[in-house]
């Protein structure tokens, strides 16, 4: 009997640890966008820089290998490649051209169709340099950037031999009115739908508690999502907190609402909280994806 319950013991603890990693390596994982602009009339190959001793790496992953395969290493320009890696400072690694630390990483060497390289998956450092060499020698480094959230982009000007980041406050300021400015509209609609715009107090309190709720949705969501993107962090954060501004803003509609019955107070704040929730859930994803196409 012991050894049975220590078998269902066990079972459980591993379903258990499973499900969890399952859930780990669910949703949108790191990426950086490179965009060149005035590009190189001859051909170049592009690369992210890392700061991690790569060759010192306990658990180092091969760059290439991870990003290409046999066919496509085979085909890359050796030399193209050997000055990139000859060209990267002391003290740093190139991603794809030599590997990523801690955890694998994929990236374009050469531009996509798209013009655009792009890196991603979970060895993207944080911090990181861009690296440019062309098939006749000349090569570009660009200043250390640091990724302002989970998925963002850099444009690069070979011409001008410079690179701009967007600045992190517009990302971080788009995503908090993507979650203000709907919930004004759908439950500013029913406020007034339900007759309570008639009172200036009204108005008033409507406003403030929205404001100081949609600020504290930021702060727990919005920074979440930029951080981690919309996945298994972000949903388990989400019911709690949308509970949280359910009950909060509906006892302030029930208490401080002039005119009004309480009870007609409290069907509006259950019902305007559910529409909003509701909206929210269904937004994050498109919305993400939007503020990370202008991050």
């Amino acid at each position: 009997m012991k050894r049975s319950f220590r078998s269902l013991l066990f079972l459980g603890l591993a379903v258990s640890v499973l499900t969890v990693t399952a859930f780990a390596d669910m949703g949108p994982k790191p990426q950086l966008t490179v965009k060149v602009v005035n590009p190189p009339v001859e051909p170049y190959y592009l690369d992210i820089l890392s700061e991690e001793n790569y060759e010192d790496d306990t658990n180092p992953f091969d760059g290439l290998e991870w990003s290409y395969s046999d066919e496509e290493i085979a085909s890359l320009d050796q030399d193209l490649l050997k000055a990139l890696r000859a060209a990267v400072p002391e003290g740093w690694h190139a991603c794809t051209a030599e590997g990523s630390t801690g955890a694998p990483m994929w990236g374009d060497l050469y531009p996509n169709e798209e013009g655009l390289h792009i890196f991603g998956y979970m060895g993207v450092p944080d911090t990181y340099r861009i690296l440019m060499v062309t098939k006749s020698g000349e090569s570009w480094i660009s200043e250390p950037y640091v990724r302002p959230g989970l998925q963002s982009s850099v444009k690069v000007n070979w011409t001008e031999k410079e690179a701009s980041a967007p600045p992190a406050g517009m990302s971080y300021g788009a995503q908090f009115l993507s979650t203000l400015l709907p919930t004004l509209i759908l439950e500013g609609g029913l406020f007034v739908l339900m007759g309570l715009h008639e009172s200036k107090r009204n108005i008033l309190i409507f406003l403030a508690a929205n404001l100081i709720t949609q600020v504290c949705l930021f702060l727990v969501l919005g920074v979440t999502i930029l951080q981690r993107g919309y996945g298994y962090a972000y949903y388990m954060r989400f019911f709690p907190m949308e509970l949280a501004i359910l009950v909060s803003e509906t006892w302030v509609y029930r208490r401080f609402f002039r005119e009004e019955s309480r009870s007609w107070s409290t069907l509006y704040g259950i019902a305007a909280n559910l529409l909003s929730a509701v909206a929210g859930w269904f937004l994050a994803e498109p919305v993400w994806r939007f503020i990370v196409s202008i991050s």
